[in-house]
């Protein structure tokens, strides 16, 4: 079994009306046959934030690993890479965290925002102030850059409207236009089917609003997390039940980075816990890798995100 605990660095956060969480996420494959030889990649700590604080991520790798690294990625996401070199028929990764979420989605005003139009052409500008958003406007792998989806978008987007405003109705147009639908899709399903066909999951949603804005000359980025979920009323909080999330984070002066969930039509706030973001899911995959051998695998997940 190997362990890796991180602690933050630097000064804490006020915890003072902030929300605590302990977050379990826990992958097990099966295979059957051996495999002797894997090696993986890891996404699974929350990020420290300005308004965010993992106290401790504790990753356990059960059978031992071979080899172990640990670094950053060029996002700034807190990255794994081990290998193993033994023959094994099963595979558990488990990853306890302590996470800190400070409110901060009341800061972000929607008619204080700059034009929607404004920003665009800071953007299309340029400038050392823009560097890192710029990056967040081209298309990607699962992101297009498609006429069908500015189109779609171009009703929230009037003349001089301030960005923020028109983000939050087109994140709620997304709400209300789609049905959530974990059979519906997979993570091949191109955008513009989903914007066909109007059903898919969180990363879907994500995928798409982002896909929309930057057909429209906007920076808009992935970002994958956990979200506090709420039992049916009666009844408890299920171990396990809980999973992966994902919303988007448009660049939005004079706020910088704003985030907002299109599955729940909410400024993502003390219930969303960042762990990694991208140009969509392929730079925030929670855990990827390669194997040889194996034959047929199953694949169980069991994510628990409890307050504190």
């Amino acid at each position: 079994m190997s362990q890796s605990q991180t602690q933050t660095a630097g000064q804490s956060l006020t915890p003072a009306d902030g929300s605590r969480y302990s977050v379990s996420h826990v992958t097990e494959y099966q295979y059957s046959l051996p495999v002797p030889h894997s090696r993986q990649l890891l996404r699974l700590s929350p990020r420290n934030l300005a308004w965010q604080q993992c106290h401790a991520s504790r990753i356990q790798v059960d059978p031992q690993p071979d080899e172990w690294f640990e670094l950053d990625d060029f996002y700034g996401n807190h990255l794994v890479q081990f290998a193993l070199r033994t023959p094994h028929t099963q595979l558990t990764v488990r990853v306890d965290s302590q996470v800190l979420v400070l409110p901060h989605a009341a800061q972000w005003v929607a008619e204080n925002s700059l034009s929607w139009e404004r920003v665009r052409q800071q953007l299309a500008n340029g400038g050392t102030e823009v560097l890192d958003p710029i990056q967040y406007l081209f298309p990607s792998t699962f992101i297009p850059i498609d006429s069908a989806l500015s189109h779609y978008a171009l009703p929230s987007f009037t003349p001089e409207r301030p960005l923020l405003s028109a983000l939050l109705d087109f994140t709620g147009r997304i709400f209300n236009d789609f049905t959530f639908d974990p059979t519906a899709t997979t993570i091949a399903t191109p955008v513009v089917t989903l914007l066909r066909e109007k059903k898919g999951v969180c990363q879907d949603f994500a995928h798409l609003q982002i896909a929309c804005l930057r057909s429209l000359g906007l920076a808009a980025r992935y970002v994958s997390g956990y979200i506090l979920t709420q039992p049916p009323p009666g009844e408890e909080r299920m171990i396990g039940a809980d999973a992966s999330h994902a919303w988007v984070s448009v660049y939005c002066p004079p706020y910088g980075w704003v985030d907002i969930d299109p599955t729940n039509n909410v400024l993502a706030d003390t219930q969303h816990i960042t762990v990694a973001w991208g140009r969509d899911f392929g730079d925030v995959s929670p855990m990827h890798g390669i194997i040889f051998g194996g034959g047929a695998h199953q694949l169980d997940v069991q994510v628990t995100v409890m307050p504190q």
